[in-house]
């Protein structure tokens, strides 16, 4: 889906407060930016910040970063944000997660959220899938001893993809499904992005990993 351009989007994320600037700064010192030092909740490609805004609110004891390259959404996750009350535990950064371990240190992040990444469907865009083996690299650099991630999608063969991903990588798999909301344990608690409302309301599964690397 096309995403509408938002005036002068870009410009105010360079200066809202909860927009973190210069993001490599606080590289190793996550547990300093927050008013409470808590477990670090990363989502990966938040859109317009439906699910993290959602979890920031109902889990005060956690913090949470959510990352958009795209500021004509990322704003949309801030207006959110804005609308909260007694809220100090989310932020947001618009960063691109191709320099992600730029931005976090080892052991920094306890979990992070993938939630429908571009599908890049061409092979040889493959590299460029946020569940790659060269991504999944990069993530085990940032996950602490018990980190893990956990990925939605309502593309098959993107799942697929990332299931091998996870066996070539050398994870563990710790639980999977290709219908999240008919698995009553994997679905308990589940909060629903608005792509995810949206293709469940078209009658498409929904797929659903948790992995992390083995220590």
């Amino acid at each position: 889906m096309r995403l509408r351009n938002v005036p002068g989007a870009r410009e105010e994320m360079l200066v809202n407060e909860y927009v973190v600037q210069n993001p490599e700064e606080k590289k190793g010192h996550w547990d300093q930016v927050f008013a409470h030092k808590s477990p670090l909740y990363i989502e990966i490609g938040m859109g317009k910040g439906q699910f993290i805004t959602t979890l920031a609110a109902r889990n005060k004891n956690i913090n949470y970063v959510g990352i958009e390259k795209y500021s004509s959404a990322l704003i949309k996750g801030v207006w959110k944000r804005e609308e909260m009350e007694d809220c100090d535990n989310l932020l947001f950064l618009r960063f691109d997660a191709e320099y992600i371990t730029n931005v976090f240190g080892s052991g920094e992040v306890d979990k992070i959220y993938l939630n429908f990444s571009d599908p890049w469907p061409k092979a040889r865009h493959a590299r460029r899938r946020l569940t790659s083996p060269e991504y999944l690299k990069r993530y085990e650099q940032m996950l602490s001893a018990d980190g893990v991630v956990e990925f939605k999608t309502d593309n098959q063969d993107l799942f697929t993809f990332s299931l091998e991903s996870v066996e070539e990588a050398g994870w563990e798999l710790i639980a999977s499904t290709r219908d999240l909301h008919a698995d009553s344990v994997l679905n308990e608690g589940n909060v629903m992005t608005e792509y995810e409302e949206r293709f469940s309301s078209m009658g498409q599964p929904i797929c659903k990993l948790i992995a992390r690397p083995k220590r």
